[in-house]
């Protein structure tokens, strides 16, 4: 019901995201937090399709905030978990503002979402930030679960971990399970295993989101470029291989709209076929992104290689796009074993 309305979204996104880095409250007051909490808790009832048109214009400003950790995953995991006081309160709390729910997300070796027992978990997104951790643990039964523990709580540290891409803040959570004893567990509506999964395919597609916005903003700032960039009294846009360079740039973006829409789509309706589109989304659309932001600075000559131009911060996010929640490869292997 919010399709009608995404270009409104995606424009408001962009306006905004070009003025200023917005911080926690920045996204509360905005809407973005509660964006798929439930009217009943003080959200908008939307779906992931809306919170993706969010992520593509964050990476697309190459943003630094905590919308991936807490919004994306955190709220997302929070509405995985049946009803309940303390789901329920989170969800409320975090459409407000007042509370970043962040869930920790080890990943296992075939990329399902794996439990806190392989703790310590590297490269958490805006865990350092996190009022509260949603750790995956499993219950009394064996079955994925989630603990909720208030940031600070002996039970797991937090320690930044510092990266070259200074758009990300990643941590690593060590988790004390002797502490998490007896501490009640939140239980997943339905399947575990198959609500594991899911949360795992939203992070692969709010990954790919992001790097197709990045793809998008370094097309279009090249193409600018290449109008008003004049070599031998020509704009440099008018030379056959800088217009095939860009043709090549326009294709990986194209084809990176059609795989991330399937995605997304598959993801927001819930749809079964959605632990094959993800992948196909992260494996090709993150490694593109790499490759387009490359030659966006090739193209941009010596200028494109300056601190002042600002494509060193999309090449470092676009590669750490690529490895996060799954290089390629990992991905590529998790779909052919369809045919094994």
């Amino acid at each position: 019901m919010f399709a009608d309305l995404h270009d409104e979204l995606r424009a408001v996104a962009r306006d905004l995201l070009t003025a200023r880095a917005p911080d926690w409250g920045l996204l509360a007051a905005s809407g973005w937090t509660g964006l798929e909490v439930p009217e009943s808790l003080g959200g908008a009832g939307a779906t992931f399709a809306e919170t993706a048109v969010i992520a593509r214009e964050m990476g697309r400003a190459a943003t630094r905030s905590p919308y991936l950790g807490a919004v994306v995953l955190g709220v997302g995991t929070l509405l995985l978990l049946e009803p309940g006081p303390v789901r329920d309160d989170l969800l409320r709390q975090a459409a407000v503002g007042e509370a970043v729910p962040v869930v920790v997300l080890p990943v296992a070796a075939d990329f399902r979402v794996g439990v806190t027992s392989a703790s310590p978990a590297s490269f958490v997104p805006d865990a350092a930030e996190a009022t509260d951790l949603l750790l995956l643990t499993r219950d009394e039964d064996g079955q994925p679960a989630v603990v909720a523990l208030p940031a600070g709580s002996a039970a797991a540290s937090v320690i930044a971990q510092p990266v070259v891409d200074e758009t990300r803040r990643l941590a690593t959570v060590t988790v004390d399970e002797s502490a998490l004893a007896g501490a009640p567990a939140l239980r997943f509506a339905g399947d575990p295993g198959d609500a594991v999964r899911r949360l795992g395919d939203r992070a692969a597609v709010a990954i790919a989101c992001d790097s197709l916005g990045l793809m998008e903003a370094m097309l279009d700032a090249t193409v600018a470029y290449a109008k008003v960039r004049h070599q031998f009294g020509k704009p440099i846009g008018s030379f056959q291989a800088v217009q095939h360079a860009c043709a090549d740039m326009q294709v990986q973006v194209s084809v990176g709209r059609e795989l991330v829409s399937s995605a997304v789509t598959a993801v927001a309706s819930g749809d079964p076929g959605a632990w094959v589109a993800a992948p196909m989304a992260k494996s090709h659309v993150t490694a593109a992104a790499v490759d387009v932001v490359g030659k966006a600075m090739q193209l941009h000559g010596g200028i494109g290689y300056t601190w002042e131009s600002g494509i060193h911060a999309y090449l470092k996010r676009a590669a750490l796009n690529r490895s996060l929640f799954g290089s390629p490869a990992e991905h590529r292997r998790r779909l052919a074993a369809r045919y094994a």
